[in-house]
């Protein structure tokens, strides 16, 4: 298990303290920032893993009994470097054991999931595996430090990770620091869950269609103009995942169409005139359209009387509506 330990132990080495890092020296990008506080989630999750690895037993496992993290953020595995490291295990074996803790049925991955699924990719029966006793927070919190500083993993994916997680803190606020994001950066990844349906379904599918700062902006522009933001959405989305509309430039063409939709005149259709009788005469008109709600009778139908009665009756009606 020295393989796992250093590690990590490489990967914090050059790691400083928060309080030794210069607020110039933090680099700023649209993407949610987890340096300097994720030095204290990786120096955590290595301490963790130092502990379970104390505790855990060695041992060959059959690669069907094992299940991957329920926590694990990662939605889409690059096939390329699956297969590379599946042609590596083949040629000189696991270096180094997964690790794993036990299900209700078989066992669940708490750290490796890759070189599992290389086993299974090389139709390898068992896997050498080292057992340990881990709680559903410690499972979460290792899946997010293993994943989350990476390059390659997709906000979305961090994002669903952390929603997944934040049952197990007491508030956002904490949940934030835990992985050294302000309380905006953690608010922006949250945003994802609140995109429509038909665009998490893609998502589910192509991570990297959608970044944090996109999916925030999407949201607030549907959220602003409601069900007409939302209509306007279900007609753009499809243009930005096929890449005929940039995802920063999303939310803009969503308030344009909503926009538009909600100014346009409506049609022919959805223009209504119906025509009222005095007996057999004709005396006027109901029209309801995008101008309005318009009443006209005709001024020889129209007596002094009944002009009183129709303005009562259009006074005491709005007097009486709720405020």
């Amino acid at each position: 298990m020295s393989n796992m330990r250093e590690q990590l132990l490489a990967k914090t080495a050059s790691i400083r303290k928060t309080s030794a890092i210069k607020q110039d020296e933090v680099k700023r990008n649209d993407r949610p920032q987890t340096a300097p506080g994720m030095t204290g989630a990786l120096a955590a999750a290595q301490l963790r893993v130092q502990e379970l690895e104390a505790t855990g037993i060695a041992s060959q496992l059959s690669v069907a009994d094992i299940v991957p993290n329920p926590w694990q953020p990662r939605r889409v595995f690059n096939e390329i470097k699956l297969t590379e490291l599946a042609e590596s295990i083949q040629e000189v074996g696991l270096m180094q054991p997964i690790v794993l803790r036990r299900a209700e049925s078989g066992y669940q991955i708490v750290a490796g999931e890759r070189r599992w699924r290389a086993h299974k990719m090389l139709g390898f029966e068992t896997i050498k595996a080292v057992v340990v006793e881990c709680s559903d927070a410690d499972m979460a919190v290792l899946a997010i430090a293993e994943n989350i500083s990476r390059d390659d993993l997709a906000d979305y994916e961090i994002a669903m990770s952390i929603r997944q997680l934040e049952k197990e803190f007491p508030s956002r606020g904490r949940l934030a620091e835990a992985f050294g994001l302000s309380k905006s950066g953690l608010y922006r990844f949250l945003s994802f869950g609140q995109l429509p349906e038909f665009v998490l379904k893609d998502l589910n599918l192509q991570p990297r269609l959608l970044g944090g700062a996109a999916a925030e902006a999407i949201v607030t522009t549907i959220r602003k103009y409601g069900e007409a933001g939302n209509d306007a959405a279900k007609e753009i989305w499809p243009l930005v995942a096929s890449g005929k509309i940039d995802q920063g430039k999303a939310s803009n063409a969503i308030k344009a169409l909503a926009t538009r939709q909600a100014t346009a005149p409506l049609s022919a259709s959805e223009r209504s005139i119906d025509k009222f009788f005095a007996g057999k005469e004709h005396a006027g008109s109901i029209t309801k359209d995008s101008n309005g709600f318009t009443v006209k009778i005709k001024s020889g139908v129209l007596t002094p009387a009944l002009e009183t009665q129709i303005r009562e009756l259009i006074s005491d009606t709005f007097h009486h509506q709720p405020k």
